[in-house]
């Protein structure tokens, strides 16, 4: 038998219903011997019969009729709770023509004798082929419909949906924009207030957004909101923004972009979306995702850290039992909506088993991963699904593996991560779980014998480089506002990220080296370029280091710059930790006229504490508070008490790792002064002279 799939290497789910186990290994032992790879499931009774459809899925039903464990009247409704129906075999004694004819009957598809090894191997092998073959064609058949309808959605593409704003009401929307909210004229929508037409959980991103746009400084980003339709339902939509007038007075202009069919190169490229997204969760496709997951992994993490993340919908048997076999695809629907507007532009994600989906997310660190995790799960929990006319609550569990930044193959990572979901599921789910890959000592020497080595060569032979990352400012002020960020350099001249090195630096008493370079080549960018603002990291031994003013002292005097242009940022655990030896690093630099500013603000437990003994002139907001805030009211109003904190001492605030258009619309909305991150800009070399 050959079967019409690539699945022919996997194992074949067979169910015997059968009195004696025996029955069962006769049937494993025939498909066996001819060379057909079957996993057979012995059931001496038909009480779990119904369980073990759902559980295993099989591909073929075996029944033992002469045994009398199940009435034949029911196959018909047997078949119906699975898609394909699965094929029913009858083994009996009689075989004459009359009880084929019965069995044929009854809903099964054939009757065989239990002697009859022969045929039972060509009947059983005719009806799994024939069951993959109407599965296939039924995928297939489903996937040239979701092909067609996303096809026909772009066909029909029409003009772009438009509606005008003047002090939060709407004053104006064409014809395109009232059918795709579904109202039927302009009085219906105008007068309203814009909110009234977005989900909740977007105001923060629509109102600060709206903000920007007036006072001109939205750029040509793009906005995600869920708009409310006039049917109280909600539809995810990409809007851009632009400042316009309307009655002489500033407006603002909301604009969906129609799909428009005369770009042959994008009529292509949304065929292919079509044929590789799931129609109904949005995800893409397991077969279309691993390539995709290849292919991004031929490219190095551009900074920071890139993890796997499986998200996987805990007791999915409960689930099952509660709104039945058929329906909790709805569910399943439900939470890869919820999920997916959990994600950022730029992360690939997909479907990875019935309930459960991957996704590669990049991040500033792993701390940002778990934050976002556990987002996630907030968010699921809080989450009431509705299918049929029941009200499911449900919880997740977020696996995590990290993919090493030289990683080429997805293949550990994502292993780790749905070991780690698997174990986190098993010790009752609703968290984030990683498996636990600490170094032992041996292994740690090794690693750092080898890293030291080359931080050492690449500090003599001056293999480091600076790499900007602009600060952009909300405020409406042009500065030139650097974040300096570190690379070493291998003997080849391959970037090397600090990820890699750092750990065995910080072992090894070598930051106070790679601080110390760092700082001399910011000067020199200062004297070079003579920006408002250069941020300068001090690592733990920096800051402990009494001697540090003193050289800074010197350099200052060889590189003749204002010391004003160089701002030194401590985190705030080392800040914590280390608060008398922060404070008189602070007084010391701060006497010679540099900047002082606390980053990673707000991850710790007593952040008043830290910016009233050190009066910083910049906090920078942690990363991690980024993830998911667009949708967390109570992320947002914590983000909104630090603001407050900063604003009480006179310190600037800097919101660190924004990473999309919505995030920096909410640090518009909460105060926030600067905005950093690969949205704004992404890293840039230093360049001197």
């Amino acid at each position: 038998m050959t079967l019409p799939s690539d699945e022919t290497a996997a194992a074949v789910p067979v169910l015997v219903l059968s009195r004696l186990q025996e029955g069962s290994e006769a049937i494993n032992s025939i498909l066996r011997n001819a060379g057909h790879a079957v996993h057979c499931t012995w059931l001496p009774s038909a009480g779990d019969l119904a369980d073990a459809m759902i559980q295993i899925n099989p591909e073929l039903l075996v029944l033992f009729a002469d045994d009398g464990l199940l009435d034949l009247s029911i196959l018909p409704t047997l078949r119906a709770h699975s898609s394909p129906p699965v094929p029913i075999v009858l083994i009996g004694e009689d075989t004459s023509e009359q009880a084929i004819t019965a069995a044929l009957a009854a809903g099964a598809q054939d009757l065989v004798s239990a002697g009859a090894r022969e045929r039972i191997r060509f009947v059983c092998e005719r009806e799994l082929r024939g069951f993959r073959l109407e599965r296939a064609l039924k995928r297939t058949l489903s996937a040239a419909q979701e092909s067609q309808q996303a096809l026909q959605v772009f066909l029909d593409g029409s003009a772009d949906a438009v509606v005008e704003v003047q002090e939060g009401i709407v004053v104006g929307a064409n014809p395109s924009w009232l059918e795709l909210l579904g109202y039927p004229n302009l009085e219906a929508v105008a007068g309203q207030p814009l909110m009234d037409f977005f989900e909740h959980d977007s105001h923060s991103s629509v109102r600060g957004a709206l903000g920007a746009c007036l006072q001109g400084k939205w750029a040509d980003h793009t906005l995600r909101a869920g708009a409310l339709l006039a049917d109280g339902s909600t539809l995810s939509l990409d809007f851009h923004l632009a400042r316009t007038e309307f009655d002489g007075d500033p407006a603002v202009r909301f604009v969906v972009a129609a799909q428009r069919g005369g770009d042959e190169k994008q009529f292509e490229q949304r065929l292919q979306e079509a044929v590789q997204i799931e129609q109904g969760t949005g995800f893409l496709h397991r077969r279309f995702l691993v390539d995709r997951l290849r292919d991004r992994l031929k490219n190095p993490v551009r900074a920071g850290a890139r993890f796997v993340a499986i998200v996987r919908l805990d007791r999915i048997d409960q689930l099952v039992s509660q709104v039945g076999p058929l329906a909790v695809e709805d569910l399943v629907v439900q939470f890869a909506h919820l999920l997916r507007d959990q994600l950022q532009a730029d992360d690939l994600a997909g479907r990875f088993t019935g309930s459960s989906f991957l996704c590669l997310l990049e991040r500033g660190n792993a701390r940002d991963v778990e934050a976002w995790g556990e987002h996630v799960l907030r968010k699921v929990a809080a989450h009431v699904f509705k299918v049929d006319d029941k009200s499911i609550t449900a919880t997740a569990t977020v696996g995590l593996g990290l993919v090493p930044p030289s990683a080429a193959d997805p293949s550990a990572a994502v292993a780790d991560a749905h070991e780690a979901a698997r174990k986190g599921v098993e010790q009752g789910g609703n968290q984030i779980y990683s498996l636990e890959r600490a170094d032992n000592d041996k292994r740690v020497e090794a690693y750092d014998k080898i890293w030291v080595r080359h931080i050492k060569a690449a500090l003599m032979d001056n293999r480091f480089r600076l790499v900007q990352l602009p600060i952009a400012s909300l405020l409406g002020e042009d500065k030139s506002m650097y974040d300096v960020l570190v690379r070493m350099l291998d003997e080849q001249g391959r970037e090397v990220l600090p990820s890699e090195f750092i750990p065995a630096a910080e072992r090894n008493d070598l930051m106070k080296n790679i601080d110390r370079w760092v700082i001399g080549a910011s000067m020199a960018f200062c004297a070079a370029r003579k920006p408002d603002s250069v941020f300068v990291r001090l690592a733990r031994d920096s800051v402990t280091d009494r001697s540090l003013p003193i050289w800074l002292g010197n350099q200052l005097k060889a590189a003749k710059i204002e010391p004003r242009r160089v701002c030194f940022q401590v985190s705030e655990d080392v800040v914590a930790n280390y608060l008398l030896q922060s404070k008189d690093m602070r007084t010391a630099i701060g006497s010679q006229g540099f900047g002082f500013a606390i980053e990673r603000f707000g991850a710790g437990a007593d952040a008043q504490k830290v910016v009233e003994h050190l009066r910083p002139d910049y906090v920078k907001i942690d990363g991690s508070l980024m993830q998911g805030i667009t949708h967390d009211a109570p992320l947002q109003q914590r983000v909104r008490g630090l603001v407050e904190l900063a604003k009480g001492v006179g310190a600037a605030t800097i919101a660190d790792r924004v990473e999309d258009a919505n995030t920096m619309a909410v640090m518009w909305q909460l105060g926030i002064g600067f905005v950093q991150g690969y949205f704004v800009h992404k890293p840039e070399a230093v360049t001197l002279g």
